[in-house]
């Protein structure tokens, strides 16, 4: 998987019609999620488009997440928040500051509100969901 770093600075060098065709990008290449997951439990609140999210504990203690939208540059959000937390354990997405790995590609400024207002809940589903396995809900 491509670290965040790593996209940001193909991100960077992008102008804004260029920075959309790469979240698109990302969005498409995400892991697919099966329609029967996409539900009114896994629906994330708060967002324009619909945004699912379903998480999964894995045996080795980390976490999978499978997430999918409507709108093809809001996947592309999803995609870089997931790149954020992917794979890792608990713990370790409890201690990441997830906005702050996001800060470097501005997106409150790059894109309009209608396409970010969902970010912060998406986030705190994927903090909520951190909190239970590590035994802190």
């Amino acid at each position: 998987m491509t670290s965040l770093s790593d996209i940001h600075e193909e991100y960077d060098f992008l102008d804004a019609d260029d920075r959309y065709r790469l979240l698109i990008d990302l969005g498409r290449a995400l892991e697919p999620m099966p329609d029967a997951l996409k539900t009114d439990a896994t629906l994330v609140r708060g967002c324009s488009a619909s945004v699912w999210v379903y998480p999964a504990a894995q045996a080795d203690g980390t976490l999978h997440f499978l997430a999918d939208s409507n709108a093809a540059i809001t996947k592309g959000i999803i995609a870089l928040v997931l790149t954020a937390v992917q794979d890792k354990h608990a713990a370790d997405i409890l201690a990441l500051d997830i906005e702050g790995a996001l800060a470097p590609f501005d997106l409150k400024n790059q894109l309009s509100s209608n396409r970010t207002q969902g970010i912060p809940n998406m986030i705190a589903l994927i903090r909520d969901t951190a909190k239970r396995l590590a035994g802190q809900a």
